[in-house]
């Protein structure tokens, strides 16, 4: 799983062709440390056809605030640079995370 921020978002989500799923946590949030494992584990199932990042967005709220990241955890799909569809705080689950992936590849 590749770490980006404000200065590789552009060129590695934004800029890139297919999908992308982007994990954005921050420092000390409790629910995202949990979440990270299950992201993880379905970037090692779905990494073929799904690049899956991690953006913390502690030193990057310009950033997240531009992608209407306004709660954590934020899990968003793009699709060709366009974000097609998220899960935020208690909707970010596994479950859904990996629903979203299989009805959107």
């Amino acid at each position: 799983m590749l770490q980006v921020d404000k200065d590789t978002f552009q060129a590695e989500v934004l800029d890139t062709q297919g999908f992308v799923l982007v994990d954005f946590y921050g420092d000390g949030c409790v629910p995202c440390e949990a979440l990270m494992p299950d992201v993880i584990a379905l970037s090692e199932t779905y990494g073929k056809q799904v690049k899956f990042v991690k953006l913390n967005t502690s030193g990057a709220r310009r950033l997240a605030i531009s992608q209407k990241v306004l709660g954590l955890p934020t899990v968003s799909l793009y699709k060709d640079g366009v974000k097609i569809e998220e899960l935020t705080k208690d909707d970010a689950n596994k479950t859904n995370i990996e629903a979203m992936i299989k009805k959107n590849i």
